[in-house]
């Protein structure tokens, strides 16, 4: 695939990445507006399960580039969620901030190996 391709594919992916995860957060938190960010929390767990699935079936090269890197690069987000652990920080809610942190680093490995396990299957 030509790099002009690729390069337009994950941009155009990576938007619809990030609008996904927009409109995912925002009917979480409308659902559930406490202070934790479940939203956030929410759509890292799903990707990193889909990002899995993809690297467990054997995606190629290219569509490594396109799904993981534009689609849920842009899905799942760091960033916002090191943000959100610092304003709970911030806020004096430390255990939830702690707790941010470990569960998702757990659940997201996890999430992750189970979809490689069930992408392997395919």
């Amino acid at each position: 695939m030509s790099t002009v391709f690729l390069s337009f594919g994950i941009g155009a992916l990576g938007g619809a990445g990030a609008v996904g995860r927009f409109w995912i957060h925002n009917r979480v938190v409308q659902a559930d507006p406490r202070d934790f960010p479940l939203g956030t929390f929410i759509v890292n767990i799903v990707g990193s399960l889909a990002l899995g699935l993809l690297i467990g079936a054997g995606a190629t090269h290219d569509l490594r580039l396109l799904a993981g890197t534009g689609l849920l690069g842009a899905f799942t987000t760091f960033s916002t969620w090191m943000f959100e652990t610092e304003r709970l920080v911030a806020d004096g809610a430390l255990r939830s901030a702690m707790t941010n942190i470990v569960v998702s680093l757990g659940l997201g490995l996890a999430a992750f190996s189970v979809g490689f396990v069930l992408g392997s299957a395919f």
